[in-house]
């Protein structure tokens, strides 16, 4: 399952066989492609030219042009859907302030102590939850402010673990 959002309009895709489902309604269409970065797409009586304007595949973003109106895409995969439903979503381009519990759990393990420098990715705090040791990594650069939990201590989801 996918969701779309198309200049700022929310769209489900899922396929089911050879099907593509835009918020439950089977897609009836064809299409064809003219060349690397255009494509006709026929949907009963109706043809439309898309063209490819760019892709930034990292962020899963493109622009199209259909019969020369600019859509602006965004793609979110299962992946991302299940990050943004656990609240791990958008915290790299967030203003580093803190580090969240994605889940509750117990802190198993703290790497860091007050005062230190942390670098984007560096392990800050292991979680244990549902018998699984997750690790949670610094979304960004900063300096560590305030240490708010001890080993061994239960979190809940959201509860705030470090401070920047």
């Amino acid at each position: 399952m996918y969701s779309v959002t198309v200049n700022e309009k929310n769209f489900s895709i899922e396929q089911d066989g050879g099907d593509f489902l835009i918020n439950g309604t089977i897609m009836d269409w064809e299409i064809n492609p003219i060349d690397n970065r255009h494509f006709q797409i026929i949907k009963g009586q109706k043809s439309y030219v898309v063209e490819l304007v760019k892709l930034d595949a990292a962020k899963k973003e493109l622009t199209l042009k259909i019969n020369n109106k600019s859509a602006e895409v965004k793609i979110q995969d299962k992946f991302d859907l299940l990050l943004e439903k656990l609240g791990m979503n958008g915290q790299a381009n967030a203003k580093l302030t803190s580090i969240t519990a994605p889940m509750p759990g117990l802190i198993l393990e703290i790497n860091v102590q007050e005062g230190d420098t942390v670098e984007k990715d560096q392990p800050m705090v292991i979680l244990e939850a549902m018998k699984m040791e997750n690790i949670i990594k610094s979304p960004g650069d900063g300096i560590v402010k305030k240490i708010l939990v001890t080993t061994g201590e239960s979190v809940e989801k959201k509860q705030i673990l470090i401070q920047f």
